[in-house]
């Protein structure tokens, strides 16, 4: 994905309100052994880019004065209520550059596998994004999950995904954790309607 920033002047929040107020989104561009530079974004075309998991997982190409660089974004601030955008983070990256990155999970096949269609389980997504390490260049836009072969009771791990060699999971001591589980359906137990009960005979008062 490509996007235009321009060099921002001004610093500090009154600089930053103003900004904001003519629609527009401070922020910085740093790494790649190059000095931290500020710029500011069109905060439409940021607001809507946004909103595609691809820019936030994927390498992006910046214009910044005439000349593109490849940035990951590294950090945003939102408003706590308004569809705001307050401030952008973006590292430079090069070929030498290795990342820690979250990256997203792509759940697919589910509805082919034995467990889904025969067994009729439900698959318990577990996590939805995993953080990796790899040169930057290299950076997988997300990571698939393939379902096809599951069956009743299993459990994804990490070790169960098939990753290219040059991609580490990390998992921050935990040793090889679930990713989604297989739920077996809960049968509905219906209970049968009682009868009613006949009114007692009342005995007759003598007369």
């Amino acid at each position: 994905m490509k996007f235009t920033a321009f060099e921002r002047n001004l610093q500090g929040t009154g600089a930053s309100r103003r900004l904001r107020n003519d629609g527009k989104t401070p922020g910085i561009v740093y790494g790649a052994g190059k000095p931290a530079a500020n710029i500011e974004l069109d905060h439409n075309a940021l607001y809507h880019a946004m909103r595609k998991e691809a820019f936030h997982s994927s390498i992006l190409e910046m214009e910044l004065n005439g000349q593109v660089e490849k940035v990951l974004l590294r950090d945003y601030q939102v408003h706590p209520f308004k569809k705001l955008v307050l401030h952008v983070d973006f590292q430079r990256i090069d070929a030498t550059t290795k990342i820690h990155k979250k990256v997203p999970l792509h759940f697919v096949n589910e509805a082919e596998s034995t467990a889904v269609k025969i067994d009729k389980c439900i698959i318990n997504h577990v996590v939805t994004e995993l953080e990796i390490e790899c040169l930057a260049e290299q950076l997988p836009e997300f990571l698939t999950v393939d379902l096809s072969n599951v069956v009743k009771g299993q459990s994804i791990h990490v070790e169960d995904l098939k990753l290219d060699s040059h991609i580490k999971v990390l998992t921050h001591g935990r040793k090889n954790p679930v990713i989604a589980t297989v739920v077996e359906p809960v049968e509905e137990v219906i209970a049968a309607p009682q009868a009613a009960a006949e009114p007692a005979k009342g005995k007759k008062g003598k007369k």
